[in-house]
């Protein structure tokens, strides 16, 4: 790989910071992340041919707020900065910032006034996505605005000669369409990238790299069957081979049969040359989440627990020189454990490794499969987690995604399940009363995680979801369908 050819992405605490790498990659670009925090001598040894400031969920004129030094804008190199790192250019370089009358928040109208280099091919009047407090109320010197909308005098605005660039918005998420775009003119026609990257080299690179650093070690691998830890298998296993011993935590909270069909890919039948344990351990977490109805404390419970049960197992094992753990961006993100980012919800899992799983042959449907989350259902079912409920939310997920994968159309959802309110309401049943719990059906379409509309699912499928969950699972008379965005919810229920 060209060293030449990296875009470094300094993080201000913002939660899209992953997403923007993403979005860089995308473009066939090298890209890495590093805290604001990082030396300006490590940055020019790094030698990126660009750099994108981040947001941030502070204001960079508080006392002690993540800052950058003036000479950052000063190495010759063209910088964007992005929602709280576009505040910050201008604040660092002379500029003022100050506190909005009114909040710009969510899907904003916005008008480009300039045909630049940054907007080029970029429609005249377009939407985006806002999410801030501040703004740029004096611009820094050199700079003219590029672009505005009804609340945000300077949405984006750029110093040519001095190669620094300043977007408001976020244009790195699904809801700003031209975003990806105006990233692309940065990274390739601004910072002049070739954009010859490519996953199947950097692949081959990681697995190189991973022989390379374990050599004749041991490795232990904590495997949870989802893509992201799978990922980590795959690549250590095609790496290291029968030097590497998975261990998957059966915590009785998967979706129906998912523990034997992990075992299925990764067990002694299974595709990889890897040790493989499974520890089915549901009545210990179920003893753990007695009694317990708040989602951070279930999440911890669940977390810990998990530690504890792959803690024993390694001591089983005996010694071991390389711990390794996967995860999927809005983990990393969402856990505050990606560099600065302000923490949403705890996940048990952190760390990072590429999105382009196929590249390195795991099958498709482990790829594909519909995203769980760490805690399992333990944060699909509202309150107290009993075996009875999980059995009521695993069974009412299999109907609904076996409903949904029959259908076809563009209103598929990227993402969806079944999980089951803390609420139990009057119903009829034949001729008897009953009164049993509600499930909620959750459908969502996003490309990147981050943000998701409510998919638009056709009648006749959730009545179909909602008649089979009703006759064929006991303890539910009432079936929900939840239309909220992300944000101001979250994908999942807790």
């Amino acid at each position: 790989m060209d060293s030449k050819e990296l875009v470094l992405v300094i993080d201000f605490g913002g939660q899209y910071n992953q997403l923007v790498a993403r979005r860089v990659r995308e473009c066939n670009v090298y890209c890495e992340i590093t805290s604001y925090r990082t030396p300006l001598d490590k940055i020019k040894e790094m030698a990126p041919k660009g750099i994108i400031l981040t947001g941030g969920p502070n204001s960079c004129y508080e006392q002690g707020a993540p800052s950058c030094s003036k000479e950052l804008f000063n190495l010759g190199i063209p910088v964007l900065g992005l929602c709280y790192g576009a505040q910050l250019m201008h604040l660092v370089l002379g500029g003022e910032v100050k506190r909005a009358d009114h909040r710009e928040y969510g899907h904003t109208d916005i008008e480009i006034d300039n045909t630049t280099a940054l907007m080029a091919d970029v429609p005249k009047n377009t939407t985006c996505w806002m999410s801030h407090n501040d703004y740029i109320s004096r611009m820094a010197e050199g700079f003219v605005s590029i672009a505005h909308t009804d609340n945000c005098p300077v949405a984006a605005a750029q110093n040519e000669a001095a190669g620094l660039y300043s977007i408001q918005f976020h244009p790195e998420v699904l809801h700003t369409p031209e975003g990806t775009k105006m990233l692309y003119n940065f990274v390739r026609n601004i910072c002049g990238c070739k954009g010859d990257w490519r996953m199947d080299s950097f692949v081959e690179e990681s697995i190189r790299a991973i022989r390379e650093k374990v050599g004749n070690g041991r490795v232990l691998c904590a495997l949870s069957g989802g893509v992201d830890s799978s990922v980590a298998a795959v690549l250590l296993s095609k790496a290291v081979g029968k030097q590497l011993t998975c261990v998957f935590v059966d915590h009785g909270l998967l979706r129906k049969n998912e523990g034997d069909e992990v075992e299925a890919v990764f067990g002694p039948n299974g595709p990889y040359d890897l040790n493989f344990i499974r520890v089915n351990a549901a009545d210990r977490y179920y003893e753990k989440l007695k009694g317990v109805e708040e989602p951070e404390r279930k999440r911890k419970i669940i977390g810990e627990e998990f530690i504890r049960v792959f803690e024993e197992e390694a001591k089983k094992i005996g010694t071991v020189d390389f711990l390794v753990q996967g995860t999927i961006y809005p983990d990393v993100v969402e856990s505050g454990l990606g560099g600065e980012s302000a923490v949403i919800k705890s996940h048990h899992n952190v760390g990072g490794l590429p999105d382009h799983v196929l590249e390195l042959g795991i099958p498709k449907n482990l790829v594909f499969r519909q995203p769980f989350p760490g805690p399992g259902l333990g944060i699909r079912i509202i309150g107290e987690v009993t075996a009875e409920k999980v059995r009521i939310v695993q069974d009412a997920d299999a109907i609904f995604r076996e409903e949904v994968g029959k259908a076809t159309g563009d209103w598929i959802p990227d993402q969806y399940f079944a999980a089951l309110t803390n609420m139990r309401s009057v119903g009829v049943m034949g001729d008897e009363r009953t009164y049993d719990y509600a499930v909620v059906l959750r459908g969502v379409k996003t490309i990147d995680f981050m943000t998701a509309d409510a998919a638009q699912i056709p009648w006749e499928v959730l009545q179909t979801t909602m008649s089979r969950i009703i006759n064929e699972v006991r303890g539910v008379n009432r079936v929900l369908f939840d239309i909220t965005s992300k944000p101001p919810g979250t994908i999942e229920m807790e």
